[in-house]
């Protein structure tokens, strides 16, 4: 096995090959099979290290090796299949070696000498839809060759295939060159199942764990809707999670898209319009829909229904009653609400760890390993390294997870580096933009993103949206009620939970309270990238000032409690954990009070000195004394009534 130092990391190409038949060849020529199959490894082993390819291991009658390129890798396959073409083979004639060659290019995951993960698993099963002497191609090495292609060769289109034991389909290109065959059986991956599914337009990273609960989910529903913030891949889960057990269902899986539907009463239209059924009417057509789908076994995509909620809830109710071998899995903003829907949010992609960042440590996340390879495409070469992995972790943290986020950000190396759009991440709004051009419009920029969901909104809850934007790391219902109308927030604060634009931690200060037996409340917060946006609005909405003088108050206020100041008691101390669990909004408060109420400020100061001198030592407490009495030395002198009064 080739040392791990020597082997390549980042973004590389696998490649697997096969003797076709070698079983067979085995039975009938036994031991002058040996020197045949030493030439065989010769002329293979000789072809990958004369293209800068490494061997890593034979596999039975073949061998598995990497390239750094996906260029060095196709030229190699091309020379090997040409010697092994004009090698006689006299030990064994008239049968002949036919070697089946397949190329993918992943991420590289090292461990002990080898590579595993789900590019290698990926790219043997490739290679075992083929047939002797042919070589196939994923999708993703395509992609990057696509107008690099040595001459007189070229990539025929084979379409989608499943691949045994692996989630998803895989587009698959067969080579064509010269001195190759060209005419092949079909490929060895059995009938396409039925439906209407898309062709993948980039590769599928992460979500295992969701993936599995998904499927699990279905096993034991007929209606699932996948719910979570806009841009978090609700869409793509829905058809990965289709493609990979669509096979389960005799009529397939079909894919509805609802995102371009405006009007609530087309929304049973556009279900019929994919089965090729139409009626006179809106009724009747509901009637063919219905009476079409009745006796069928298939999985039904509702995509995007948000806009759509209450049209969407009605059809899928009527479906679920009339259909009994109908599954529905839907996506939206917020659930249907019907009887018997089970809902699945889906959280953002998994984040590198705050600790020990290196590029095996950021790798291991999701949204790392999105960013590394959209950013491949978007800049030749891009591979995470020890020194962008610092900045490669920022953007994906600040950007929460979200995949459309990252993705854009990712396209942004046409332009800049990685560093550079680290630091502009502060007007991520402007920065984000130039999605793909296919794409809905509300994917092509960040604030289009969020605008969709805003605009579904009615303004009372965009007043509420809004105004939560002053918090810092969270916030109680009771501290919600203090920037908005306390009637309204009862109402309204579950229905921004519900529309994934703001979250609920049932425990998030558990282990912080658990020494003197305290209970957290729940705790609620919005993403970063969310935060940002309704701090925009509430700022052209001409509300900010009020909005974090209320804040300001409710804080000032907390520290005030009699409680804090109370002394040692058990109270007092589970007052000064609420105070730990609160600092990023009094420090938010301090900073937009110190200029504007330097008393006030201060007096907040001497309430705190006693708990938190010993809590928090070093914070930025003195500065900010310094200067609330500063403001206060610059104020003019107080005269007449005002003067008695403060005497």
């Amino acid at each position: 096995m080739t040392s791990e130092n020597s082997l390549p990391t980042g973004n590389i190409t696998y490649l697997f090959t096969d003797i076709e038949k070698s079983t067979l060849l085995w039975e009938r020529h036994g031991e002058r099979m040996r020197p045949v199959l030493a030439r065989h490894d010769a002329l293979l082993h000789t072809a990958v290290a004369e293209y800068g390819g490494q061997i890593v291991k034979t596999t039975g009658d073949g061998l598995m090796a990497v390239f750094v390129t996906a260029g060095s890798a196709l030229t190699a396959v091309l020379e090997a299949q040409r010697r092994l073409i004009a090698e006689p083979w006299a030990e064994i004639a008239p049968d002949t070696i036919r070697v089946r060659m397949g190329l993918h290019t992943g991420q590289a995951q090292l461990r002990d000498g080898d590579y595993y993960g789900t590019a290698v698993n990926r790219a043997a099963r490739i290679m075992d839809l083929g047939h002797g002497g042919q070589v196939l191609i994923s999708d993703a090495t395509a992609n990057l060759l696509e107008g690099d292609l040595p001459v007189q060769t070229s990539l025929r289109n084979l379409g989608e295939h499943p691949l045994r034991g692996l989630s998803g389909n895989e587009h698959i290109y067969q080579l064509l060159a010269p001195h190759l065959d060209s005419e092949f059986p079909p490929l060895r991956s059995g009938q396409a199942p039925t439906g209407n599914l898309p062709a993948h337009a980039s590769s599928f990273i992460g979500r295992g764990r969701e993936m599995a609960e998904v499927r699990s989910a279905l096993r034991h529903t007929r209606l699932l809707t996948l719910t979570g913030p806009g841009g978090t891949g609700k869409t793509r889960l829905s058809l990965q999670v289709a493609r990979d057990i669509q096979a389960e269902y005799e009529h397939g899986a079909w894919l509805v898209e609802l995102a371009p539907v405006t009007d609530p009463a087309l929304v049973v239209t556009a279900v019929a319009a994919i089965f090729g059924l139409t009626g006179q009417s809106n009724e009747q057509t509901r009637e063919i829909l219905i009476d079409y789908l009745r006796e069928k076994n298939l999985i039904l995509i509702l995509d995007n229904c948000e806009h759509l909620i209450e049209a969407c809830a009605q059809l899928a109710a009527e479906l679920i009653r009339s259909c009994p071998h109908l599954t529905l899995l839907a996506s939206s903003r917020e659930g249907l609400g019907v009887y018997g829907e089970t809902t699945y949010h889906l959280p953002t992609l998994s984040l590198p760890s705050g600790k020990g960042i290196t590029p095996e440590t950021v790798s291991r996340s999701e949204a790392a390993q999105l960013f590394v390879e959209r950013a491949a495409a978007a800049q030749a070469g891009f591979t995470l390294t020890a020194a962008n992995a610092t900045a490669v972790a920022q953007v994906v943290r600040r950007l929460d997870g979200i995949p459309l986020a990252i993705e854009l950000a990712a396209a942004r190396l046409r332009v800049f580096t990685i560093e550079q759009v680290a630091a502009r991440l502060d007007d991520r709004f402007r920065l984000l933009t130039g999605g793909s051009r296919t794409a809905l419009p509300r994917q092509q920029t960040l604030r289009a993103l969020i605008d969709w969901s805003y605009d579904l909104l009615d303004e009372e809850e965009r007043d509420l949206f809004r105004r939560l934007s002053v918090f810092w790391g969270g916030w109680t219902f009771e501290a919600a009620e203090s920037i908005g109308n306390p009637l309204d927030t009862y109402w309204l604060l579950p229905q921004l939970v519900s529309k994934s634009l703001v979250t609920r931690e049932a425990a998030a200060a558990t282990e912080l309270l658990s020494d003197i037996g305290g209970t957290p409340e729940p705790r609620y917060f919005d993403l970063e990238t969310i935060r940002q946006y309704a701090r925009d609005r509430l700022v052209e909405s001409g509300h900010m000032e009020e909005a974090r003088d209320r804040h300001f108050a409710y804080y000032e206020a907390l520290t005030a409690s009699p409680e804090l100041l109370g002394g040692g008691s058990n109270t007092a101390r589970l007052q000064g954990k609420q105070i730990l669990i609160e600092f990023d909004n009094l420090r938010a408060a301090i900073e937009w009070a110190v200029e504007r109420y330097p008393e006030r400020v201060l007096n907040m100061f001497w309430n705190l000195s006693f708990y938190l001198s010993n809590q928090l030592p070093g914070v930025d407490f003195i500065d900010w004394t310094v200067l609330a009495i500063q403001r206060l030395e610059a104020l003019p002198a107080v005269q007449g009534d005002a003067a008695r009064q403060r005497e």
